[in-house]
Order: C-alpha cells, then structure tokens, then sequence
C-alpha cells in the first residue's frame, strides 16, 4: 500500500527528550506528527554515523512495523583526527565535556563539526540524509540548553554555543535540523508524487 498524505505520523525512535523537542518542531514545521518510540533504540556499532542511522531504522522498522524515523550525530574534532565522531554519546557518558576540554587543553586549533543522519523508513521509501555544521570549541561550557556537546559548540557565524540557544535558534543552524529536515522534505516530495 502506497503512503498518502493523510497517514503523516512518524515514529522517532528515541529515548532522548531533547532531541525529541527538536525533531517535532521541524516535523510540525514540515506537516509530520513526529511521535517517540521508547526503547526500541539499538544502536549499531560503526565509523559511520550513516550507517549506524540507516541499520538501526531498517531494524527498528522490521520490529515497529510503523514509519520510523531515527537520526545519528557525532561531534568531529579537527585536532583529535575526528574524534569522538560516532562514538561522541559513549565519550559523552564516560568522560563528558570536562574530559573533552581536558583532551583539548593548550589546543590551538579548536576546529570542529557536528555531523548527523537521520533515516526515515516509510514504506517503500528509505531515506537517508546528512546534515552538518562546523564552528568550534569553546574554552568552557556556556549555556544550560540542549545537551550533550551543546555547551561547548559554537557554529560558525555566531558568538554562542548552542547550549545558550534556544530549541528554535539551534534548530536554524544545527546538523540534526539539516539532516532531518532533508530527509522529510524527500519524503514529502516522494509522497506527492504517486
């Protein structure tokens, strides 16, 4: 059976209430009801974040059998050759932001990218895009908003880091509002076309 325009609900595989927040602006933004599926996230491991997002949706679409959505992101450090990249939420949780700065104290250079994949799987269509946004690292975590890497991260062409910016404002420059944004704006041209 063919998608039609009336079935818009996509289920956005995740257990994070922040990135659940930012995902269903855009969606409400684009015509989608973005709804979260709780702990159906597993997470495959690998050096690409397109493939973490795209294995982890076609398996979460087998389980769901629902349209899913599931989005990956990375912090990419310039000097650290790339690292945490796909690993950034296990860094995250082990040594955090302070561990980060510390990896990066007396660093010049302090050049990075925030990357991300989001995968949509709405029958038949599976599609994944990217998003990115480069800046660089601030000397201290500023802001209380967001999570993860937030705090530390400021995008090119501003003086904030996304952890002092509001949903919307981040939401206008980040990687996962670029990735997301393409892959149902895909899916809603797709879904117009049949």
């Amino acid at each position: 059976m063919r998608p039609t325009l009336v079935e818009k609900t996509i289920y956005f595989v995740t257990d994070n209430v922040h990135k659940l927040r930012e995902v269903a602006l855009i969606g409400r933004q684009m015509g989608f009801d973005i709804q979260p599926l709780h702990g159906l996230k597993v997470e495959i491991q690998s050096d690409s974040i397109e493939e973490v997002s795209r294995k982890s949706a076609l398996l979460a679409y087998f389980i769901a059998g629902k349209p899913i959505l599931v989005e990956d992101a990375g912090l990419f450090i310039e000097a650290l050759n790339g690292f945490p990249g796909p690993y950034s939420s296990y860094v995250y949780k082990t040594i955090g932001i302070n561990g980060v700065l510390k990896l990066m104290k007396g660093v010049e250079d302090r050049r990075a990218c925030f990357k991300s994949a989001a995968t949509v799987i709405y029958g038949p269509y599976v599609i994944t895009e990217v998003g990115e946004v480069c800046g660089w690292l601030a000397e201290e975590p500023r802001g209380v908003q967001g999570f993860g890497f937030d705090p530390i991260f400021i995008p090119e062409g501003s003086t904030r880091t996304f952890g002092e910016m509001s949903v919307e404002e981040k939401n206008a420059l980040s990687h996962r509002a670029r990735s997301v944004s393409n892959a149902l704006g895909k899916l809603k041209s797709l879904m117009t076309q049949t």
